[in-house]
């Protein structure tokens, strides 16, 4: 599992700003953050993707470098992810994407709840790396509901979780049901609260990129 904040780097500046009440008054900084740290992850996920040499003829001579085997399909959880994942796309800009609408149902009286999903829409994932692109990742169970969901289209070869902010409970979650996914996360917060909830988080991300739902 890769961690960013276990670096010192401007990631940090973004995620600072993102969780600070004042700064997120600004609808348009918080998705241009949110897009900034998608940059960043999307970069180091890159790092561990297989390559091949090939040749590039500039105006003088001929260069070889190492370039993508295949580009990683892009699946975003909506509506919250919209900004993290044009992230990802301005790196990956030849991607194919996914798109997934699951969120949490009403809370119940102790506060459990169940995911609701109510749109697909993706690509052949026959043996492709898919990248699952939530920014905030708390209890895991619409990563896994969606990924339980991906399966029809194709059992691909290569899960990517990446998260802006995770939830330790989260991680473990998914850890275990998804055994085999690789994690890119921004930061790891203290835990989640009653109602399940990252603390200290940074809030509901969807309703600070896009204003507040019904």
């Amino acid at each position: 599992m890769f961690v960013l904040t276990n670096i010192d780097s401007v990631a940090n500046h973004f995620i600072a700003e993102m969780r600070d009440v004042n700064i997120q008054q600004d609808a348009m900084r918080f998705r241009k953050n949110m897009e900034r740290l998608g940059e960043i992850l999307a970069y180091e996920v890159s790092k561990t993707l297989t390559y091949q040499t090939a040749k590039v003829q500039s105006p003088l001579a001929v260069a070889t470098t190492n370039l993508l085997n295949e580009q990683p399909v892009l699946v975003t959880i909506l509506r919250a992810s919209l900004p993290f994942h044009q992230g990802f796309l301005n790196v990956f800009d030849r991607a194919e994407n996914a798109f997934i609408g699951a969120y949490r149902g009403k809370h119940r009286p102790d506060e459990t709840f169940d995911i609701q999903m109510n749109y697909l829409a993706s690509p052949d994932l026959s043996n492709k790396t898919i990248i699952m692109i939530d920014p905030m990742l708390a209890t895991g169970k619409s990563l896994l509901k969606s990924y339980e969901a991906l399966l029809t289209y194709g059992k691909p070869v290569r899960i990517i979780i990446s998260a802006a902010i995770a939830a330790p409970e989260g991680v473990q979650f998914l850890q275990e049901s998804i055994p085999n996914a690789d994690f890119f996360i921004g930061t790891i917060d203290e835990r989640l609260n009653h109602k399940f909830y990252i603390i200290p988080g940074l809030g509901d991300a969807g309703d600070l990129a896009y204003g507040e739902k019904l």
